[in-house]
């Protein structure tokens, strides 16, 4: 965490608690989660967007047209407005920039990848009452809209093309060399999607060196979910030692070993030495 901002743990707290709520919030989540890249204002009262960037979801959805519509309809005008008039899109220079990941950011630059773009188009959509849900395609993320049974699905990344059963499938084969499965197909779940989008974060880190900060808080914000693979532990104690933690990281090592030893002891034998190795580093 960082120590010259205390209401980081406050922060913190409140995206485990949403992160556990019956019904999470999904922008508020994404909010949260981007409040971790952007440096406080000093002195103001919405200090990382957040109110802000919920007032501006529900500005646009208070732009669509009024009136009940079907799963066609509603697409079109989620692309006339925010893809057409409001120019919302993305490119492939966006994967290079940590703030395409963020939704205050993308919502005010009006870029992003894939999947951030298309919790912009899900949450102004669901303001105004469309049946609307993410679609997780290996790959790239999408929308749907109507009945997930018949759905219609639209590439908010390209301002929101209409996406055919042909179109996807040539998409998560181009992207994966997969074919596509209707498991792919299924809604996405919010928790599903925000651990998509922290995995995102931590590949972008991961190919910058220099970032372990980024590289850390998406790790903790994953381990705050209740959904969580287990080898993001040994990936945090991993972090720490890089990060000169050399103690922190040792003794989060040794506890990530207790909890593999009854599953695979060789395994964690491993990492006993290398928890021994982290201490040693301080000779």
């Amino acid at each position: 965490m960082n120590a010259e901002d205390p209401g980081t743990a406050g922060r913190r707290q409140r995206f485990a608690e949403e992160a556990r709520a019956e019904r999470p919030d999904l922008a508020l989540l994404c909010l949260l989660l981007g409040a971790e890249a952007s440096p406080p204002a000093p002195g103001d009262a919405d200090p990382y967007g957040v109110d802000a960037a919920q007032i501006e979801l529900d500005r646009l959805a208070g732009l669509l047209p009024y009136g009940a519509r079907d799963a066609r309809s509603w697409a079109s005008a989620l692309a006339e407005l925010l893809g057409e008039r409001c120019g919302f899109a993305g490119s492939s220079h966006d994967y290079q920039r940590l703030d395409s990941s963020v939704l205050q950011q993308v919502l005010r630059r009006r870029r992003g990848l894939p999947i951030l773009l298309s919790v912009v188009w899900i949450e102004v959509a669901r303001r105004a009452g469309a049946p609307v849900f993410g679609v997780a395609l290996p790959g790239h993320y999408v929308v749907g809209f109507g009945d997930p049974a018949e759905r219609v699905l639209a590439d908010p990344f390209t301002g929101g093309a209409p996406l055919s059963g042909e179109d996807a499938e040539l998409m998560v084969t181009g992207a994966t060399g997969q074919r596509l499965e209707p498991s792919m197909l299924v809604p996405a779940r919010p928790l599903e999607t925000v651990l998509r989008i922290l995995n995102n974060i931590r590949t972008w880190a991961a190919a910058r060196p220099e970032r372990t900060d980024v590289a850390l808080w998406a790790l903790e914000l994953s381990l705050l979910l209740p959904s969580h693979p287990a080898r993001l532990r040994y990936e945090r104690a991993q972090l720490l030692v890089q990060r000169g933690e050399f103690l922190r990281g040792a003794a989060e090592m040794d506890e990530y070993a207790e909890i593999v030893d009854g599953i695979e002891p060789t395994a964690a034998e491993a990492i006993r030495h290398r928890a021994q190795a982290a201490r040693a580093l301080l000779n």
